[in-house]
């Protein structure tokens, strides 16, 4: 199975131990819009993204896959290139439907939780921030805000995109030290939905033709 939702939030983890630790820079702007963002989401009772997902080398996006996200406090299920992966809160669940695999997990702290939002959280003690200017993107009038690592961690920098005015996430660019590329385009967004009761309930009756593992 294709481990995609390490590549789309590695940022969240810090793999760079040796590295000296340096004071970390955070601009008042910066700060401010990403925190009224990630205050915005957290008021809402659940949130769903449509995005499209492009990688690709050499800082050119040469692949893009659209996938579905749903988040309920801790709780998501997403959607994306043939796979679901389900956190109940509890356990990890990811699904390939092409090889009939069923994956089933506890979180540790090599995990990495993908969201379209996750740096919002992360850059607070993972990087710097600096507020960059004004960017048009997709239509939308957005702060532009650029994310360095503290310390080495695989990244060369991570840009965000974001509608102020609204307090979203518009878009999100990732861009490894190995020229490696990563975007994340969010397409539609919705809260406060009434969503199914089992939305993130992994049913082992509906994978009775899968292999299922746990770890």
């Amino acid at each position: 199975m294709n481990n995609i939702f390490v590549k789309l939030a590695v940022g969240a983890m810090v793999v760079g131990t040796a590295a000296m630790m340096q004071a970390q820079k955070i601009d008042t702007k910066s700060r401010q819009i990403l925190d009224a963002v990630t205050a915005n989401y957290k008021a809402k009772k659940n949130s769903y993204f449509k995005f499209t997902f492009g990688s690709g080398i050499n800082g050119q996006v040469n692949k893009t896959e659209t996938g579905i996200y749903y988040a309920e406090g801790p709780k998501y299920k997403l959607k994306i290139m043939g796979t679901e992966q389900i956190f109940d809160g509890n356990r990890i669940y990811n699904i390939n439907d092409d090889d009939k695999e069923v994956t089933i997990a506890k979180p540790n702290g090599s995990d990495v939780m993908f969201s379209p939002t996750s740096y919002l959280t992360s850059y607070k003690k993972d990087f710097n921030a600096t507020y960059s200017g004004k960017r048009t993107v997709n239509g939308v009038n957005t702060d532009y805000i650029k994310l360095t690592p503290v310390k080495a961690n695989g990244l060369k920098q991570v840009n965000l995109y974001v509608d102020t005015a609204n307090k979203q996430l518009v878009k999100l660019e990732q861009h490894g030290t190995n020229k490696d590329v990563a975007v994340i385009a969010i397409k539609e967004y919705k809260d406060n939905q009434n969503l199914a009761s089992d939305m993130f309930t992994f049913n082992r009756q509906k994978f009775q033709n899968y292999v299922i593992t746990e770890l």
